[in-house]
């Protein structure tokens, strides 16, 4: 175990608002109040101390995918660790059903083991009109049959299911997931504004990416994106890396939502952290050029290359976010979605010892995921 350890001087984004020259104590694994004797103190004045990010979507990084082995799992899992995403869970995409529950099997095990925070099924019970980068003759219908046989297969490790609700079996999809506590999330979708209030009030609590892989909100079709805006039971997912998103969506999503119900997500695929070239996602074929992933045939926008690091600089430095509103959207808020508030996502004591060290002007210098340097910032 690490000597304990107090960061020391910096400014600290805290629940209750930013401590300037605060300080936050690591004690093994955990946070905690006071220090103990002997512990070493870190100079980190002149910097900024956030929670650990949490990922709720995301396909892969580092050059390998979720749908690969355990090694190619946990590959993409260090590579988004080293960008400051301490808690990840991990998202599949549209495959035949057979290779999705053996990946989830296969997934739950790492999931156990601490290593992600469960699983995300996006697809295949999306529609063939939203499909995005999913391959249409894989898509299916939720029947609810098949949706619990992944929650099934992911042996209670499946976190969160994106469904087109408006699809035969829908809404009951939505309260079967919500009666096994899984998170029933709207996207890839063409439902219309009194379809998607339906879906929420059957128990969906998530806009899968919202705007996008959606219809646009119309003057006498306002659709699913104003109804998830809208209503206070949802969490709305934003891609943040100035090409899913105008700047003036963010903040429109920001200001008719909150900052509580934002959750900031990578929707990664195995190039994040890469570099450009050829890869799969699923059994398509995609072309990362200047960063920005398309489907070769077709030119869909397939994933993002992004890490949560990056969502957060742009969200402070471009989109003039303030700084707390953006930690909680990368932290708090999808802890709490998740269940998972009482470990991670804020720095308090008894907490894990999760954090991200920034300079002044948010660039990522340091990460630490329960108490061991992830990325050390070798200081002074």
């Amino acid at each position: 175990m690490a000597p304990s350890k107090v960061l020391d001087g910096a400014r600290v984004v805290l629940p209750t608002g930013i401590a300037d020259g605060g300080r936050v104590v690591v004690d093994g694994t955990r946070i905690a109040a006071d220090a103990p004797r002997g512990a070493e103190t870190v100079d980190v004045t002149g910097h900024w101390l956030v929670p650990g990010f949490v990922d709720l979507h995301n396909h892969g990084g580092g050059g390998a995918a979720f749908s690969g082995s355990a090694e190619d799992v946990m590959t993409a899992v260090r590579a988004h660790r080293a960008h400051g995403t301490t808690t990840l869970v991990a998202s599949t995409v549209t495959d035949e059903m057979d290779l999705l529950t053996h990946q989830a099997g296969l997934l739950s095990e790492l999931a156990e083991q601490g290593e992600i925070a469960g699983i995300h099924f996006e697809g295949p019970f999306i529609s063939p009109c939203r499909k995005g980068a999913h391959s249409e003759a894989l898509l299916r219908h939720p029947d609810p049959a098949d949706v619990r046989k992944l929650v099934d297969a992911a042996r209670g490790q499946a976190r969160m299911v994106t469904l087109a609700t408006e699809l035969p079996g829908g809404l009951d999809s939505v309260r079967l997931l919500a009666e096994h506590g899984v998170i029933a999330a709207i996207g890839h979708t063409d439902a219309t504004y009194e379809q998607t209030v339906e879906a929420i009030d059957a128990g969906a609590t998530v806009a899968t990416h919202l705007f996008n892989a959606m219809p646009p909100v119309g003057h006498r079709a306002p659709g699913p994106i104003t109804a998830l805006l809208e209503d206070e039971r949802v969490t709305v997912e934003l891609i943040n890396d100035g090409v899913h998103l105008h700047p003036a969506a963010l903040e429109l999503a920001f200001h008719h939502a909150g900052a509580a119900r934002v959750a900031f997500i990578t929707d990664a695929m195995d190039a994040a952290g890469s570099g450009d070239g050829r890869y799969l996602l699923g059994p398509l074929e995609v072309q990362v050029t200047d960063g920005v992933a398309r489907l070769v045939e077709g030119g869909s926008i397939a994933g993002s290359t992004l890490t949560l690091d990056r969502a957060l600089r742009r969200a402070v430095t471009v989109d003039r976010l303030p700084v707390e509103d953006v930690v909680a959207a990368l932290s708090a808020n999808p802890a709490r979605l998740l269940g998972m508030d009482d470990r991670v996502g804020s720095l308090e004591p008894g907490k894990d010892a999760d954090l991200v060290l920034l300079d002044e002007d948010f660039v990522l210098k340091g990460v630490m995921r329960r108490g061991e340097w992830v990325v050390d910032p070798r200081l002074g």
